[in-house]
């Protein structure tokens, strides 16, 4: 089939689940291998099929007829975690992300299987609470409590947690030690000293009813870089469990929700602080092809991480010094999607006394993955514990992370193997600096 022959071919047959992806992205894979060596499946299974160069022969075998879409090839497809560092170790610049997600998207939708079986996870569990903070706070509190009297804790030790079934059993584990959540974000805090900009604050979901301490702290380390922060009260989800579980309308509806609830004009940047959300704003203009699409690219040119806006804007220096020792793990849709690397390192080192060290493999997934924890446990697991292993190697007290999932994954582990080290965001560790306070080290190591 020659390259005129597979673009008709694509435009044409609409049931196709490459048909809505522009052909050139296919071919600009050049099949060099590059890419194997970078993708977490591959490392581990070992299988061709099972990379980003596979994956690819897959969706073009199937989208030219070559290939049927059967279970193992949905399977080759569904192991793949998304995490994107085939991108970052393409020389030719395949986007694979938009190959593989408007693919595996249009492959559940045209799956007659699951129009016949209900799965009660993702419509409840995905779709009506993970999405809501605040019926994750409510749903929470009653764990929350039994964590406060030790009685989480006592029925994990005892291993009863082990007894919850399926996905619902591997999501307790990940909730993290309860934290007092601060009060509601306000609608606006003003710049401390000079006024430098004016910046409107993505909140989100997960992030704010598990990590609402680390938004107060983006909040404060905005302030004193001279920014008037607004918090528009609107706001939602960002769409991406929603995309990423198969259900492009319910994405969209929440994409479009967030354009209404964001007054672009007004603001110089829309600050996120965890880098799965940051990804799916900065995509909105790429998902769905309608009369709104531009203006869900202008929304996503004003996108921009905490960590790319701070460095970017130039940094006031912390003064507070924290004697201790810490690594950085790159989270997947901040490194691969967003290639965002350099800036997070930046500004950790300006805090005095503040010692960090490489982290071996940090561009390799940890295993979270948004769901993929939840639906993949054994490979999950398997990346979970080699991203372990590797910052025990660094012999450092902190671990740093910019995104919710990385945080919950590597402080399950943290727990489950009792080991004494600190997981937090970088916006938590430069806000104790701010501040000239010194973050509580676990027992076992003394202040470096």
């Amino acid at each position: 089939m020659n390259l005129d022959d597979f673009h008709n071919m694509l435009e044409s047959n609409a049931a196709n689940p490459a048909a809505g992806i522009d052909p050139d992205l296919f071919l600009r894979c050049v099949h060099c291998g590059l890419c194997t060596s970078s993708c977490p499946t591959f490392s581990e299974l070992g299988d061709e099929n099972d990379g980003p160069r596979g994956r690819i022969q897959l969706m073009r075998s199937v989208a030219d007829g070559r290939c049927g879409l059967t279970d193992r090839v949905r399977r080759h497809l569904d192991v793949c975690l998304d995490c994107r560092a085939c991108e970052t170790a393409c020389p030719s610049g395949v986007e694979y992300g938009r190959l593989i997600e408007p693919f595996r998207l249009a492959m559940k939708q045209a799956d007659p299987r699951s129009e016949q079986q209900y799965d009660w996870f993702r419509e409840i569990i995905l779709f009506q609470l993970f999405p809501y903070a605040d019926r994750m706070r409510r749903l929470l509190g009653p764990v929350r409590l039994a964590q406060r009297l030790g009685l989480f804790g006592l029925a994990e030790r005892m291993g009863l947690l082990k007894l919850i079934p399926g996905r619902l059993g591997r999501m307790v584990p990940l909730l993290p030690l309860p934290v007092k959540p601060g009060p509601r974000l306000p609608r606006f805090l003003p710049a401390a000293g000079r006024k430098r900009a004016r910046v409107a604050f993505f909140v989100g979901c997960v992030a704010d009813a598990m990590f609402r301490p680390t938004h107060w702290a983006t909040l404060h380390v905005l302030q004193q870089n001279g920014c008037d922060v607004f918090v528009p009260p609107e706001q939602g989800c960002c769409g991406a469990i929603h995309f990423h579980a198969g259900d492009s309308r319910g994405a969209r509806r929440m994409a479009d929700a967030n354009l209404v609830a964001f007054e672009l004009d007004r603001y110089d940047a829309i600050v996120v602080n965890h880098g799965g959300c940051g990804a799916m704003l900065k995509e909105y203009g790429l998902h769905w092809r309608d009369g709104l699409q531009p203006h869900r690219a202008k929304f996503a040119s004003k996108v921009k991480d905490i960590n790319e806006f701070l460095d970017e804007l130039g940094p006031i220096p912390p003064t507070g010094r924290i004697n201790a020792v810490a690594t950085y793990h790159d989270a997947c849709h901040l490194a691969h999607a967003q290639k965002i690397t350099a800036a997070p390192r930046r500004l950790l080192s300006m805090i005095p006394g503040l010692e960090l060290r490489d982290l071996p493999e940090s561009a390799i997934c940890c295993g979270s993955a948004g769901t993929y924890n939840l639906n993949e446990a054994e490979m999950s697991d398997r990346l979970a514990r080699r991203k372990i292993d590797n910052i025990l190697s660094t012999g450092v007290q902190i671990v740093l992370a910019s995104n919710a999932g990385c945080l919950l994954q590597i402080q399950r582990e943290v727990r489950q193997r009792k080991l004494p080290l600190l997981v937090m965001h970088p916006m938590d560790l430069l806000e104790l600096s701010y501040r000239e306070q010194q973050p509580t080290l676990p027992v076992g190591y003394a202040s470096a």
